[in-house]
């Protein structure tokens, strides 16, 4: 169990970042509020795969997911035979799909209840918008994990596409128009309510975060629903934010 040479990892994740891949990631997106399962499964294989090629053989590995939700994710780890910990503050969440973990703990992303270097990988996939201070949360990820293993940071950027959520394209309105134009439709707030649930994120932001963290090297930054030939967009400044629904960014601890 040791990280994979960059190199050939990144060949790995290329070859499987297919315009198929990407049709059927994002087509499942659609169904985040009304079919969750359909949705959080596919992305929990992706993930796994996406994982598996970056950090190499996963059997034995201790993976640490952060704000790991109603559990979808660790059957999918569980078949690389990685040990799979979820780490999420509300426990409504994490029994929501009726998935219940054995490790799973309750605690935040900002104060993280594991030891400094624990585990192989620590991952966070469509959880930094969700959180008002997500660099503290970074920071927190690259703390637990051992010098050598790997950071997986995924987010949803706040002018891409789904930034809104469940509030669709009424995000560009502003959020917090978004917010209201969708309860007065809904008669109830949405879920990820902006400014309170919800906060933007760009792609400047996390690439600037990254160019600050002194304690791991940022080997890997791409779209994570893009064919391989698109991943060019993201060293595009101002086309990134619009186009790069959601960024990936990759740290191995030194």
């Amino acid at each position: 169990m040791y990280p994979a040479t960059w190199k050939k990892a990144t060949a790995r994740l290329r070859r499987r970042a297919t315009l198929k891949r990407s049709v059927g990631l994002l087509s499942d997106f659609r169904f985040e509020q009304s079919e969750p399962a359909r949705f959080y499964g596919s992305l929990a294989r992706d993930t796994v795969e996406l994982t598996g090629d970056l950090f190499g053989d996963l059997d034995g590995a201790l993976v640490l997911d952060v704000g790991g939700g109603p559990g979808y994710f660790e059957d999918a780890f569980a078949e690389y035979g990685a040990v799979y910990v979820p780490v999420e503050p509300d426990p409504s969440e994490a029994h929501a799909a009726g998935i219940t973990s054995s490790r799973g703990l309750r605690g935040s992303g900002l104060a993280l209840p594991i030891a400094d270097g624990a585990v192989d990988v620590c991952l966070s996939s469509n959880v930094a918008e969700h959180v008002r201070d997500w660099q503290r949360m970074g920071e927190e990820m690259l703390r637990v994990t051992r010098p050598g293993g790997m950071v997986i940071l995924s987010y949803t950027l706040w002018y891409g596409p789904f930034g809104g959520h469940e509030m669709g394209l009424t995000h560009y309105l502003g959020g917090a128009r978004a917010a209201r134009r969708y309860t007065r439709k809904h008669g109830h707030p949405p879920k990820n309510l902006y400014g309170t649930s919800l906060f933007a994120v760009t792609a400047a932001d996390g690439l600037r975060w990254a160019g600050t963290v002194d304690d791991a090297e940022l080997v890997a930054a791409f779209p994570r629903y893009h064919p391989s030939w698109a991943w060019w967009m993201v060293r595009v400044p101002g086309l990134r934010e619009l186009l790069v629904s959601n960024l990936v960014l990759v740290f191995r601890k030194n």
